[in-house]
């Protein structure tokens, strides 16, 4: 059913894009509210957009990208296009020092309050001007318990040959790197080029052992038991496991570390409509409000007020909330500026080897 649920969500998102682009210049001409949204394609339970349309009167035009890079790039080349957008950690880092992005007024947020002290001035926002937590989560690895032999508790068990072909992984520069950094004891964040050339290494030496590099539609390949290992994001794990309840999917972030990402709410430079993108931004951070979002997308939610609201069997699930010895072996991706290159060109060695 939640499948299903997705499915028409992500329709009526398709055409409530279409709807509101064709109403758009008569919204404005008309003197209604409008509020342009950016995000990532099913990232938000839509039954949320029409409640705020209904209780605020402004029209939400919504519409979605794929990947940080993407967003940005349309961000950047269409200033004051859009007027709420999703960014993670590190990208918010990049748009803050561009002067992307425009510094929030918490009095139009009350609702912050709500937002835990562990996800206030982190290392993307360390003053926390401009940004509101949204979701969070890490990166580990799925896998179906029934086709493995003992404990699966570390990045190891993908370089293992005798699970040839039974891998999928991450086809994501960032990810992938990070994967191999990490269980080489280095930083994901790494700028070392002999760090970044071992890991290099490591990943080719892998590359037969692989199925395929992919992303999105690791989730069905999944559910369908087309491997037995993936790599995947904690929100996705849980998707997949109540998709296939008849497999032993298991969730585990490796003993090495992993990434511990978090996406947040922002407001674009020249944002025509800041005041809707912040009362918008205020009704996704009410706790009731929260609580049914973080239950559709199935993200672990920084806001303590939905946290709350959540069941007791999502509350313990630690693949949603993993345990705090967990996480501080995690790490959070910074914005690499220029030397991104270097990455660029170690993603190359791996594809082209």
């Amino acid at each position: 059913m939640k499948k299903l649920k997705r499915l028409l969500a992500v329709v009526s998102s398709l055409a409530l894009t279409t709807s509101l682009f064709v109403g758009c210049g008569n919204n404005e001409e008309n003197g209604k509210r409008v509020l342009n949204v950016f995000n990532y394609g099913d990232y938000i339970n839509e039954d949320l957009i029409s409640k705020f349309e209904k209780e605020t009167g402004i029209d939400v035009i919504y519409n979605t990208y794929e990947s940080n890079e993407i967003m940005y790039q349309k961000v950047k080349n269409s200033p004051g296009t859009y007027d709420l957008i999703f960014p993670s950690d590190y990208m918010v880092e990049k748009m803050i020092k561009e002067d992307m992005l425009e510094k929030i007024d918490f009095n139009n947020i009350p609702n912050f309050k709500y937002i835990g002290e562990d996800f206030k001035n982190l290392s993307y926002d360390p003053s926390n001007e401009y940004s509101i937590p949204y979701m969070w989560g890490t990166i580990g690895i799925i896998y179906d318990a029934d086709r493995v032999d003992g404990e699966i508790d570390s990045w190891d068990a993908l370089w293992d040959e005798k699970y040839k072909g039974e891998i999928f992984m991450f086809d994501s520069i960032r990810d992938t790197l990070a994967i191999s950094l990490t269980r080489l004891g280095y930083s994901l964040n790494s700028t070392n080029q002999e760090e970044l050339d071992e890991a290099v290494n490591e990943l080719i030496k892998q590359k037969p052992l692989v199925q395929s590099y992919v992303m999105d539609e690791v989730k069905d390949k999944m559910i369908n038991g087309e491997a037995i290992f993936a790599t995947v994001y904690s929100g996705d794990a849980i998707y997949i496991q109540e998709e296939a309840p008849d497999l032993n999917l298991q969730y585990v972030v490796p003993k090495e570390g992993s990434n511990k990402w978090f996406d947040v709410m922002v407001i674009p430079k020249g944002a025509k409509h800041k005041t809707e993108a912040e009362e918008f931004i205020n009704f996704l951070s009410e706790p009731e409000n929260a609580a049914e979002n973080v239950d559709y997308i199935g993200y672990a939610t920084p806001n303590m007020g939905a946290y709350e609201l959540l069941d007791e069997e999502t509350q313990e699930d630690e693949t949603v909330y993993p345990a705090e010895e967990i996480l501080d072996k995690c790490e959070i991706f910074i914005d690499l500026g220029n030397k991104i290159k270097l990455y660029d060109d170690a993603w190359l060695k791996v594809k082209i080897n």
